[in-house]
């Protein structure tokens, strides 16, 4: 009840701000809880690009795609220049139609770096201009991680920041009800080692630690994967994490074997998981998180990525029915806070001098904290003012990016889609019906190396 009392004042406050807000703007200049002096002083010293017009396509839709035009009008009204933005569900395969025809939109919003790395490599962007790779660097947590997710290899091979991050979702997440917590005497793990300590002690009580499904009709499997590589970056260097993505080790490196083999601690094991391990690969994943609000309980814990709660009961209250916690680090590895996830990047299709001034734009606090006031946008800036966030829950979400040491996007996203989307979604299934590491991993190989 807090985190909802807490959210609706949030809610209340910055609705008041946008009833005051002119008829234009979202949120009235100079009020709530965001970062106005630096974008006064940027739109003091912005370009008069009256007449001007930047045209941005992307994979965001109703109701995202207004709430992006409402961050673009601060930088309409700052400037003089009109920003179309316009969404599409088939933004993948149009983006490419465009900018081979030469009629992309200046600026293009791709859902995952694979597609953008590709098209920087025939020719079809353009690189970030002026110091973008430095300020992400500086003005992001984990900078390093984003400047290599939006560097590629231009038609010469040389690299250069062609993509830069803005909205992402976390994965590295561990749901629980903290009322179940507090009856139990249980607490919230801080490191991967105590996080195993209470998925023994909850066995030791005659309990269930775990909800883990991973049913997704055609996709089946891809829950696993999730598992896999946060266990990988919680096992292994980000190199070694990034040598597998790309093949650079195979399929079947004992580090790899090791990370899923982890996994099977908590999903191969009668004792640990909801309905035993047998129902881990034909549980939905929509359907595995019920147990958690089930009474009694018949799971504490479910690791799933920041979107699940669209599946939790009506009426769910967080705070006291759910909450999450960072799903933790080895203590014994020094590993850092890795976290795993995903987000869209800015990439630019067609330059222009407006063009350069909107990722300027882009650069302030405020063109983020617009977003992160009006829905479940989130942001690695560490410049932001993290009350803009829309609830508590988002803040929460928000502050385990800010925490992280290294971000990794889904590995399997970057994976070629017959394996990252294919047989390593299969060969968890089979793992988790009692396949051995070894025997699955040696198959997920032997079909990357067949798409060489």
């Amino acid at each position: 009840m807090k985190h909802l009392l807490l959210a609706g004042s949030a809610t209340l406050a910055l609705t008041a701000g946008m009833a005051t807000a002119g008829g234009h703007l979202t949120f009235a200049p100079g009020e709530g809880p965001f970062s106005w002096d630096s974008y006064n002083a940027w739109a003091e010293n912005a370009p008069d690009l009256s007449g001007q017009t930047v045209t941005i396509s992307g994979p965001w839709l109703n109701p995202e795609d207004d709430f992006f035009r409402n961050a673009l009008a601060y930088f309409m009204d700052a400037t003089g220049a009109e920003a179309i933005y316009t969404g599409s569900d088939s933004f993948e395969q149009q983006i490419v139609i465009d900018a081979e025809a030469g009629s992309a939109p200046n600026v293009a919003v791709f859902p995952q770096p694979g597609l953008a790395s590709v098209m920087a490599g025939n020719g079809l962007l353009s690189p970030l201009p002026g110091d973008f790779a430095d300020w992400v660097g500086e003005n992001y947590a984990a900078g390093e991680s984003w400047v290599d997710l939006g560097t590629y290899a231009d038609e010469n091979g040389d690299d250069q920041m062609y993509g830069f991050f803005y909205n992402v979702n976390v994965k590295s997440l561990v749901w629980y009800s903290p009322e179940n917590f507090e009856d139990a005497g249980y607490e919230v793990p801080t490191t991967l080692e105590g996080l195993k300590e209470l998925t023994e002690q909850i066995v030791a009580d005659g309990e269930t630690p775990w909800c883990i499904g991973l049913g997704s009709g055609a996709a089946t499997g891809w829950p696993a994967t999730d598992w896999v590589e946060d266990m990988m970056l919680r096992t292994v260097e980000p190199a070694v994490y990034d040598q597998w993505v790309a093949n650079e080790i195979p399929f079947n490196d004992p580090r790899v074997i090791n990370a899923i083999e982890e996994f099977g601690y908590f999903a191969r094991d009668d004792a640990k998981v909801s309905g035993g391990a047998d129902a881990v690969a034909t549980t939905d994943f929509r359907d595995s998180p019920q147990g958690l609000f089930a009474s009694p309980p018949q799971c504490y814990m479910h690791k799933q990525a920041s979107f699940v709660p669209a599946f939790f009961p009506d009426g769910t209250e967080f705070g006291v029915d759910t909450n999450f916690f960072y799903f933790p680090s080895y203590e014994s590895e020094d590993l850092g806070n890795p976290v795993l996830g995903g987000g869209t990047l800015m990439a630019i299709t067609n330059p222009s001098d407006a063009t350069n001034e909107l990722m300027e734009f882009l650069k302030l606090p405020l063109a983020h904290e617009v977003m992160m006031a009006q829905t479940g946008f989130l942001t690695p800036h560490n410049g932001v003012n993290i009350e803009a966030y829309l609830n508590e829950t988002q803040r929460g979400l928000g502050q385990i990016l800010l925490d992280a040491t290294t971000f990794r996007f889904d590995g399997s996203d970057l994976m070629p889609g017959a394996i990252g989307a294919g047989t390593f979604w299969t060969g968890m299934v089979d793992y988790a019906g009692g396949a051995s590491a070894e025997e699955v991993t040696a198959e997920i190989q032997d079909s990357w190396d067949a798409i060489k």
